[in-house]
């Protein structure tokens, strides 16, 4: 039979930077990866390659595993540093709360204690009520902090709030996993390497996220030490998450960091949205910003109805309905054209 082949839109969309193509120099790679025959697996020149060039970004003593996706990452890494009886404190936004569907409890067989956020952080004095029940058998233990980088809202911890939050973890015992699927914005925005934003601050366990900065598929999961990562492999094909094919993903990761495609991308994507902001600002002063733009996230507030119509011409998700609250996404591929026609069917929009 003759497959008729569907396309995607020639329009860029603001509802997510996961809507965005693949980067040329990842498809690049993966072709390059794509000649002969490796050993399936992992054991391939490409993830060997790849896990050398993860030690000299974050350190020779950390240990990468590359796993499908961001949630494998998550749970896969979770799985490692808990056991059954253990808590993974969290904020109410953070991904695998919201958004994993389960499979954070389901996989690990940790309660999620969610706690209210403060533009999308967590801070320690929030755990502080945990130290009492350390050492009581009738509670979870907590063990795990889990924060986003960036977080779900936009915004970016500093290197002195990841360290605030790791000190105090480290003191009670308890460990800190990153959720990094935007970590390339942070950095960005911060202007400091992978390595001072995550294990430098005393991270223990981070799922680096590349999908959403121009990657295909495919994360990797960091463990700050050989001790942490132990069992990971068991736990990677536990989880469903140990690819045959691995040189793919792996490949992916050779490009993204090769001349620093990732801060790149990254650096185009926060402009963008900043520049989203103030577009917004100076032509829509009817909308509300919700939320401080720090990196490629931009929350607004505006009329349902004529939200409901925007979306029908270039669709993004709601945030808040309750608040008539939505996020538009910028992403590597986003330009200074497509900010300015999403602006002016907006204003149109508004105007009806």
């Amino acid at each position: 039979m003759n497959v008729q082949w569907p396309h995607c839109s020639a329009h860029k969309s603001f509802a997510s930077d996961n809507n965005s193509g693949i980067h040329p120099k990842v498809i690049e790679a993966i072709n390059r990866a794509n000649v002969g025959h490796c050993i399936a697996y992992g054991d391939d020149p490409y993830t060997n390659r790849a896990q050398e060039v993860f030690k000299h970004i974050f350190g020779s003593s950390t240990e990468t595993y590359f796993v499908y996706n961001g949630t494998g990452a998550n749970i896969t890494g979770l799985s490692c540093i808990t056991k059954p009886f253990h808590a993974i404190v969290t904020t109410d936004t953070a991904h695998i709360v919201c958004d994993e569907c389960g499979s954070p409890e389901k996989i690990t067989g940790c309660s999620l204690k969610a706690l209210p956020n403060h533009l999308g952080k967590l801070s320690p004095h929030q755990l502080e009520p945990f130290t009492e029940i350390l050492g009581v058998e009738h509670h979870s233990q907590p063990r795990v902090v889990s924060i986003t980088q960036a977080t779900e809202l936009g915004t970016v911890y500093t290197l002195e709030e990841i360290r605030n939050i790791c000190n105090f973890a480290h003191e009670n015992n308890m460990l800190v996993h990153m959720d990094g699927a935007r970590i390339a914005n942070a950095a960005a925005t911060l202007e400091v390497s992978l390595r001072s934003l995550t294990f430098e601050c005393g991270v223990d366990v981070l799922s680096f996220g590349g999908t959403k900065n121009g990657l295909a598929y495919g994360e990797a999961l960091v463990f700050a030490s050989k001790e942490l990562a132990n069992e990971s492999k068991y736990f990677r094909k536990q989880n469903a998450q140990l690819a045959s094919k691995m040189r793919y993903i792996s490949a992916q990761f050779l490009a993204y960091f090769d001349e620093d495609l990732w801060l790149h991308n990254a650096m185009i994507s926060n402009r963008l949205a900043k520049f989203l902001q103030n577009k917004i600002q100076r032509d829509l002063p009817q909308i509300s910003i919700t939320r401080p733009v720090e990196s490629n996230a931009v929350f607004v507030r505006l009329p349902k109805e004529k939200a409901s119509k925007m979306q029908e011409i270039s669709f993004f998700y709601p945030w808040d309905f309750a608040t008539s609250e939505y996020r538009w996404m910028t992403s590597y591929d986003t330009t200074e054209e497509d900010c300015e026609l999403f602006i002016a069917l907006m204003k149109k929009v508004l105007s009806e």
